[in-house]
């Protein structure tokens, strides 16, 4: 892994600052190294409170899920939970898209154990496979930090949207609190890698964490950067304090 070069704002920290690909290649890598015990991790470490952060993004496009012949694609799905979340709302198609291939093969038997029909597929967020404007609604969960470029992520995501469609991010944010904020932070930065590591025996993920939410737009940031990709309706909600924040969009 690289040290942390790339510019804050700009994209993944991990990789060449020069040479985007480089970010790609190692963001795979490592989610493929801590496949096998991701669901486990994420639940442990954020104490639960993930699966509530999933059920209130899905919550929060029920009115587009509900509608007969609705696609709805969750990019960066990863082991596919926030997919599962939609496919249970949904009354059209759920698409779950990654492009580690690890993590796909634990989705599909995920899904295909839970009894929810959804078409996952391998690809990158920064490439959709997706014609222009055939989608009513993009989620990406926890995977948007990681991309080599947040810009051209948004724009990217536009481009597959119809008019007056819906993009939803959820992701890490800045946390708010004179008490709150310093002891989640304690424990972002000094016990959540050292749990993480000793849990999936892998160090390189659990110290990437927090040095890539360290160099994450803030909320307000974000919001100004889907604003600038020509989205109206620009808003966003903190949950946990601001552990994580879900920004909602809608394509002009």
């Amino acid at each position: 892994m690289s040290e942390l070069t790339r510019a804050p704002g700009q994209g993944s920290p991990m990789g060449s600052t020069h040479d985007e690909a480089s970010t790609g290649a190692a963001v795979r890598s490592m989610f493929a190294t801590v496949a096998p015990r991701y669901d486990l991790l994420n639940h442990v470490l954020s104490l639960g409170f993930d699966i509530a952060w999933r059920r209130a993004t899905a919550r929060a496009l029920r009115e587009i899920l509900k509608r007969p012949g609705s696609c709805v694609a969750d990019l960066c799905c990863g082991t596919g939970d926030l997919s599962l979340y939609l496919r249970r709302q949904s009354a059209g198609l759920v698409v779950g898209a990654d492009f580690c291939r690890p993590m796909l093969t634990l989705a599909r038997r995920k899904a295909a154990a839970c009894g929810g029909h959804i078409h996952f597929l391998e690809a990158d967020a920064l490439s959709l496979p997706f014609r222009d404007e055939s989608l009513d609604a993009v989620t990406v969960a926890f995977g948007f930090r990681n991309l080599a470029n947040y810009h051209r992520g948004v724009e990217e995501m536009r481009r597959v949207l119809k008019s007056g469609g819906c993009l939803a991010i959820l992701e890490f944010s800045r946390v708010r609190g004179r008490v709150f904020g310093p002891i989640f932070r304690f424990y972002f930065r000094r016990v959540l890698p050292r749990l993480g590591t000793w849990v999936s025996g892998v160090a390189g993920p659990y110290r990437y964490l927090p040095d890539s939410v360290s160099v994450f737009p803030d909320q307000d940031s974000l919001a100004a950067t889907i604003r600038a990709a020509r989205f109206r309706n620009v808003s966003y909600v903190n949950f946990t304090g601001g552990v994580a924040a879900l920004h909602l969009g809608e394509k002009a």
